[in-house]
Order: structure tokens, then C-alpha cells, then sequence
């Protein structure tokens, strides 16, 4: 069968090939005639006066009481306070409005641009740095994106990627980076709604602009999953070769055929995962197809499959080659770099713009060389073939190499001159940038490694590469925000990845130490009729629950509040006792009339309604009892427990009363609120209120838990409710659709499945942003909320 673009596949290389082989022979001329120090030492000249202080009062000060940069929040009150900050934001917006936007710095339009988005997000970084707990970024949260998404209406598309990249990191392999997978990915995504915002303009409508945006956000994630599912996956060692080469064809065939060919058979230990990213893959695929306009559905072809197509010539060469040639090593690298960002706008549909494809076309090289920098030894390590590792091996021996880092300042040269026509500000934040790349790296790999690398790089100009070290060293004011957002999102995300790890480990320990302390037991001589009350008991204790609020006790208890972990256990029995005692109330005929709780059959299915409310009742007195016996403890502190207790169980009755009234009824959201707080919230708010009476915790930080307690336990309820439509039963351990059987109103009935949704993430934004007001670690809780939302059952 003949295939739509398979006649023209080989014609859309050869003309991207020759456009790339007269940009690097233009390059090439420079690098030999060296005219590029020429230019560039001039640029230097001027550009120094900005960077360069020589007065021995700067020197002395140079650095002086600077912040660390990974400090978020405090470094950005530092540069507000120096006064640095309006340079340091316009030189970042202006960079990346030349990289991502392929826009040009002289043109006024432009100017005013960044000049507004400056303004917004400098009193955005101020206003966050001045309220911020901690040194992280709050809008790298997922509080801070839902904010920003509720802001702009998109509260759907933005709850939808957050839950696609959950997943996606869930299914990226060991061998991969998942911090680094993940933050391409983001990038990307940010990278095409800036787009589409450019594309809109500030005249939008709020409606046309939610639209827009929503459709970017599913567009930039949509694309972007070819970097860690394609790329990535392709240049590690996941798949064997035979794997590579089969994955390979189905790309190809895909961007050939404009269909994603089914996976076919595939076998061995990377199965699980090839079959969801050949799932996710083709979905985005189609998405992507979909919103191609008829005019713009070829250059999405075409500009795809050549990006592809140098891709996968790069990825071939073998480091073990000697006889590479020039054109070899360089054309495919200025095809996919400026390709990648070429296709942008194909993705998103956008007319053509012959200024920015220009510009994006000799743009993309500089990038690319300056990453290949900086990540030479990490692509030693894995055999890549890229110009400094190539050059590097085979420079003594290969004479006519072109030096890569020659090279790179000859593209600077050529951009600044030939692209932005001699543009003061263009050549500004391009040489802000190279020092600043070369500054990162020498600091990564210390002193003595960047001098030895420059020893092979930096030879073939000596003088103006004394320049450059010069600047190196003593060059201020050249950071980045972009840079900073880096290496925050890289530390958001690996730090949440550790805290996740310790919250499920934490889950799992104390989970278990609380199931081996719950059992009752049964002395000799008791009644029959107390044994089998105990039976009944043990067994409803048995069933395997997730334990969340005796393990949320435990944690504040002994990990917060310093309290004795054996001091606590009766505190910690009892509030299961209780917990397991509503359940069993819950599940009645007369109640909902539940058959499954926990994965088995319920107390009363067991033995009957009469000795499940025994059972009930059973369990309340020995939470009791254990309340009680908490002998560590001061008897009035136990006293002042055992009373709220009581208040707040008498509250859960009165919770359960309010949702027995309600069925068959059609709520608000108010009433369900209030029902979801006597029924949920308040067991949720007892865990956390208990072990701090204990610890005698002063009155604001309780009713901080308290407000807490509230919002996350309504965020508890509405995702249970929405799993009560959505789940599965042998997930979720009980039945699913009973509220729907039992015309019970919920929070998914009332809102539908979107509302409820976006109901929850504000009850979640609500909880975290409550943690920030409380004086000690809430990592635990952070985590707690963000597993809520998040559960599966």
C-alpha cells in the first residue's frame, strides 16, 4: 500500500539537509578565517562595561551576603533588594522571547511585550517570596499551578495533565532520569502555551482565551511526549537494539502514514511499559492530527519526520568511528536543533511566519552546542556522539576537525551580526547567556576540570579565549530566571520523589505496627456472648483498611510533636476502634446497606444487624478504655482528650443523621459540605487535634489543623465519591455506584464528574495553602492531601 508522504519523505530531508550544509559551511568559513574574534572582541569591549566592575569596593563586595540561588524565595528578595532584579527578569523574558518565540529584540511591538510580562512576573516573584514558607517556588506547586489555572479557566485541562503526568512518571524506567524526563516534558508544555499566548495577543476574549489555552496545554503535553518516549527512550539503554530498531520503524511508519500502527507482539520485561507509551503515544498522535488545519497538516508531516529522521541519523553514529566527517557531525545537529522548535508551531496550527523560521532555523545550533558542553562527560559515559565528544576523542589524530567550541562562538558571532543585524540588545542577553552557560559549567565540574577542558577546547584563538576566561571569572549580573526555574523544578521534583518515597514507606511501617497492636484480645472465662462479640470485632479489625488516621496521628505525635511512640498506642488503637465502629454503623441495612467493606463481606452479611451494632457499640467503649489508659500523660490533659473525643463522635452521629436525611434528596453544595465535614472531615481533624492536646500545642496552630482537617477531608469524600463512578471494586475493595443505587446525592451528582473534580483540587489548594501558616515540617501532610486526591482506592 502506498503510504501518503512517503514519496515526499525523501525530498523534505534532502532540502532541510542542503539549508543545513550552507548555514555550517557559512559557520565553517568562520571558524577558519577566524573573523568571529574579530567581531566578537568588540562585542566584548562594549558588553564588559555592564559585567565587569574593577573598582576595589565591588570587589570587595562581590558576592557579599549574595544567597544561594537554590534558596528560591530568598535569592529573589535579594535581587529585589539590590535592585538587580528588573535586569535580571528583562534579560530572561528577552531570552527566551528570542529562543522559544523566535522573535526579534529590536522590533518595538516586541519591546513592549517583555516589557509587560516583566512587570507581572516581577510583582508575582515579589508578593510569593515575601508570603512564602520554605525555599521552593510556590508556583512550581501543584497548588500554585491550580491557582494559575483557576485564574485563566482551565481548571480541566490543568487537573487532566496533572494526572498525565502522574502516570507518565509512574512508567518511565529506572535506567532513565525521571527528574529530567519530567521537567523536558514541562518545559515543552510551558513552551507552547507561551506560544499560544503570543499567537493571541492581549485582545483575546476571556472565553476564546481559556479555549486557547486549554487546547495548548493538551497540545504542549501532547508533543512533548516525544521527548522522554521517544527520544529519551531511544538514546538509553531500556530497549535492546532489536527493540530500538522495531520502535524505530513504528515512529517512522507513524509520520509516513499519518496512523499509528498497532503494537503487534511484543514480549519480555519492558512490555508493561511499551504498551502504555504506544497508548499514550497514539493518543497524542491523534490529538495533534486533529487539531491540524487542512493548510497546516503537511508542515506538521513534514517538519515531524524531519525532526525524527536527524534525530535517529544522530543517534546511530557510533563514538568507535574515526571517519566522520564535518558535514557528518553538523548538519544532522542544526536540523533536529532548529527543528524542534520549528514544529511548535505546526503543532499548534499557527500561520506561517517566515521571521521566526528564519531566526529559529540559525537559532537552534547555539543551543544545542552550549548543551553539548555541558553535558560532554555524561554523553562520554553512555558512547554519544556529539561534536565535543567526538572531537575530544579524535582531535590529535583528525586534524581536520572543526572545534566545536570554535564553532559555537562563530554561531554567536553569526547570529549576533547576520541575524539580529548588530541589535545592542540581542548581543546583550547573548553573551549574558554564553558566560552565564560557561560560568554553570565550570562550577559543576570544578576549577580543575573546566581548565583542563579548555586546555583542548579554547586553543585556536589564545588571545580571544583569554578574553573569554576573563569574562568568565569576573563577569556579573549574567543569571538567568529560566535557569533558577531549572534547577528548582529539578530539585521540586527529586525532592518529591524522595518525600513520596519516605510518605509510602512511613505509610507501610506504621501501618503495620498499628495492624499487629489492634487485635483484642479474648481472656480466658469470658461469656460466649463477649467472645463472639470480640470475634465479630476482630474480624471487622482485620480487613485491611489504609489506617490513614491512626498512621496521621502517629506522625504528628512522635515525629512532630516528640511524643513517646509507645506512650501513644492507646491513642492510636482507639481512634481505629472508633474509625471501624462508624464503618460497621455505615454499612447497616437500615443505613447503606453496603455487602462488601474492605474487600470482604460486611459484619452484618457475616453474622447479622443485631451483633453488628453490638459489634459497633463494642468498639466505641474499648476506644474508650484505650483513651483512658494513655497513663503517660498528665489525667487532666486525658481528661480535656477524652472530652473533645466525645464531642466529636457525638458530631459524626449527627453527620450520619444528616446523611441518612438526605437520600433521595437533591442537596447544595453547602449541605453536602456540611455532611462531608460531620462524616469525614471531623475523624480527619481528631487525628491531628488529639496527639496535639497531648503535646499541649498552643490554640492557632490547632485551629490551623483544624481548617486543615476541614479541607482535606472534604477533598477525601469527593474523591471517594468520584471513585464511587469511576473505580474498581476489586480496587476499591467495596462495591462501586451505591450512592447512584441508593439515590443518594454526592458531590459528583451535584457538580458532575468535571465539577467535582475541580471541587476537590480547591479543597486541596485550600489544605496546603493552611499548612503554609503552620510553624514546623507539613511534608507529611503535603503528601497526605496530595495522596488523597490522587488514590486509587
Amino acid at each position: 500500500m502506498k503510504h501518503p508522504y512517503t514519496d515526499h519523505a525523501d525530498a523534505w530531508y534532502r532540502l532541510a539537509e542542503r539549508k543545513a550544509a550552507q548555514y555550517f559551511a557559512s559557520l565553517e568559513a568562520l571558524v577558519r578565517d577566524r573573523t568571529y574574534a574579530t567581531a566578537l572582541t568588540k562585542d566584548f569591549q562594549s558588553w564588559q562595561r555592564n559585567h565587569i566592575h574593577r573598582s576595589w569596593l565591588s570587589l570587595l563586595l562581590r558576592g557579599k551576603n549574595k544567597p544561594d540561588s537554590r534558596d528560591f524565595n530568598k535569592y529573589i528578595r535579594w535581587l529585589n533588594f539590590t535592585g538587580k532584579l528588573d535586569d535580571y527578569l528583562d534579560r530572561s523574558v528577552s531570552y527566551m522571547y528570542m529562543r522559544d518565540l523566535g522573535q526579534a529584540l529590536d522590533s518595538p511591538v516586541t519591546l513592549s511585550r517583555i516589557q509587560r510580562m516583566v512587570a507581572d512576573v516581577k510583582s508575582r516573584l515579589i508578593r510569593s517570596a515575601a508570603t512564602a514558607k520554605g525555599n521552593e517556588s510556590e508556583d512550581l506547586s501543584l497548588a500554585g499551578l491550580y491557582r494559575w489555572a483557576r485564574k485563566e479557566g482551565v481548571e480541566s485541562a490543568t487537573i487532566w495533565v496533572i494526572d498525565k503526568l502522574k502516570n507518565v512518571s509512574a512508567h518511565i524506567p529506572e535506567e532513565m532520569n525521571a527528574e529530567h524526563a519530567l521537567r523536558k516534558l514541562i518545559k515543552i508544555i510551558v513552551g507552547v502555551v507561551l506560544h499560544v499566548v503570543e499567537e493571541m495577543g492581549d485582545e483575546a476574549p476571556p472565553a476564546e482565551r481559556a479555549r486557547r489555552l486549554d487546547e495548548a496545554i493538551r497540545l504542549g503535553y501532547s508533543y512533548g511526549l516525544s521527548y522522554p518516549f521517544i527520544d529519551d527512550l531511544l538514546d538509553s539503554g531500556v530497549l535492546t537494539d532489536r527493540e530500538k530498531e522495531r520502535y524505530s520503524r513504528m515512529i517512522r511508519t507513524a509520520l509516513l502514514t499519518g496512523s499509528v500502527p498497532e503494537l503487534g507482539e511484543w514480549s519480555g520485561a519492558n512490555l508493561s511499559m511499551v504498551r502504555f507509551v504506544h497508548a499514550e503515544l497514539r493518543d497524542a498522535f491523534e490529538y495533534i492530527k486533529s487539531y491540524q488545519r487542512p493548510e497546516t497538516r503537511q508542515p506538521f508531516f513534514e517538519q515531524s519526520y524531519v525532526f525524527f529522521h536527524s534525530q535517529d541519523t544522530d543517534r546511530n553514529k557510533k563514538l568507535s568511528d574515526a571517519a566522520y566527517t564535518n558535514e557528518e557531525l553538523y548538519v544532522p545537529i542544526i536540523i533536529k536543533s532548529s527543528s524542534s522548535r520549528l514544529i511548535v508551531r505546526s503543532v499548534i496550527s499557527a500561520a506561517a511566519d517566515e521571521g521566526f523560521d528564519t531566526r529559529t532555523f540559525y537559532y537552534g545550533i547555539y543551543n544545542q552546542l552550549a548543551d553539548d558542553l555541558a553535558d560532554m562527560f555524561d554523553d562520554s559515559k553512555i558512547g554519544a556522539v556529539t561534536p565535543y565528544t567526538y572531537y575530544y576523542k579524535y582531535h590529535r589524530q583528525r586534524p581536520d576537525l572543526i572545534n566545536p567550541y570554535e564553532l559555537y562562538w562563530a554561531v554567536i558571532s553569526y547570529l549576533i551580526h547576520h541575524v539580529y543585524r548588530s541589535d545592542a540588545k540581542s548581543r546583550e542577553v547573548i553573551l549574558d547567556r554564553a558566560i552565564n552557560g560557561l560560568q554553570r559549567f565550570k562550577k559543576r565540574i570544578g576549577t580543575d576540570t573546566y581548565n583542563e577542558v579548555m586546555n583542548v577546547f579554547a586553543t585556536g584563538n589564545p588571545e580571544f579565549h583569554r578574553l573569554v576566561h576573563y569574562m568568565v571569572q569576573r563577569a556579573e549580573d549574567v543569571d538567568f530566571f529560566d535557569k533558577l526555574l531549572r534547577d528548582q523544578l529539578i530539585h521540586v521534583l527529586r525532592s518529591d520523589r524522595e518525600e513520596k518515597e519516605h510518605f509510602r514507606k512511613t505509610l507501610d511501617t506504621v501501618r503495620q505496627q498499628i495492624n499487629d497492636q489492634l487485635s483484642i484480645h479474648k481472656p480466658e472465662g469470658i461469656p460466649i456472648m463477649k467472645e463472639s462479640l470480640i470475634d465479630a470485632a476482630n474480624y471487622s479489625l482485620e480487613g485491611g483498611g489504609k489506617r490513614l488516621r491512626p498512621i496521621l496521628t502517629w506522625v504528628m505525635g512522635v515525629q512532630e510533636y516528640g511524643l513517646g511512640a509507645a506512650a501513644i498506642v492507646p491513642l492510636l488503637r482507639s481512634l481505629e476502634y472508633m474509625h471501624t465502629a462508624s464503618l460497621i454503623f455505615d454499612d447497616l441495612p437500615s443505613q447503606d446497606n453496603a455487602s462488601t467493606r474492605r474487600g470482604r463481606p460486611t459484619v452484618h452479611q457475616v453474622h447479622n444487624s443485631a451483633t453488628a451494632e453490638l459489634t459497633g457499640l463494642f468498639l466505641i467503649q474499648k476506644a474508650i478504655e484505650e483513651q483512658s489508659s494513655l497513663q503517660s500523660f498528665d489525667a487532666a490533659t486525658v481528661l480535656e482528650l477524652i472530652q473533645y473525643s466525645s464531642r466529636r463522635a457525638a458530631d459524626m452521629c449527627v453527620g450520619q443523621a444528616m446523611d441518612l436525611d438526605s437520600k433521595g434528596k437533591r442537596l447544595t453544595l453547602e449541605q453536602l459540605n456540611a455532611i462531608c465535614f460531620y462524616k469525614t472531615g471531623i475523624a480527619f481533624e481528631a487525628a491531628l487535634v488529639m496527639p496535639a492536646i497531648l503535646a499541649r500545642i498552643g490554640a492557632e496552630e490547632i485551629e490551623a489543623l483544624k481548617k486543615f482537617a476541614y479541607h482535606a477531608g472534604i477533598a477525601f469524600q469527593i474523591k471517594d465519591d468520584l471513585l464511587d463512578v469511576e473505580g474498581d471494586l476489586l480496587v476499591l475493595g467495596k462495591p462501586t455506584g451505591q450512592d447512584a443505587e441508593n439515590n443518594n446525592s454526592n458531590f459528583v451528582t451535584v457538580l458532575g464528574p468535571e465539577g467535582a473534580q475541580k471541587e476537590m483540587w480547591e479543597h486541596y489548594c485550600l489544605a496546603v495553602e493552611q499548612l503554609q501558616t503552620m510553624p514546623r515540617n507539613t511534608a507529611f501532610l503535603k503528601h497526605l492531601v496530595t495522596y488523597i486526591v490522587n488514590r486509587e482506592c
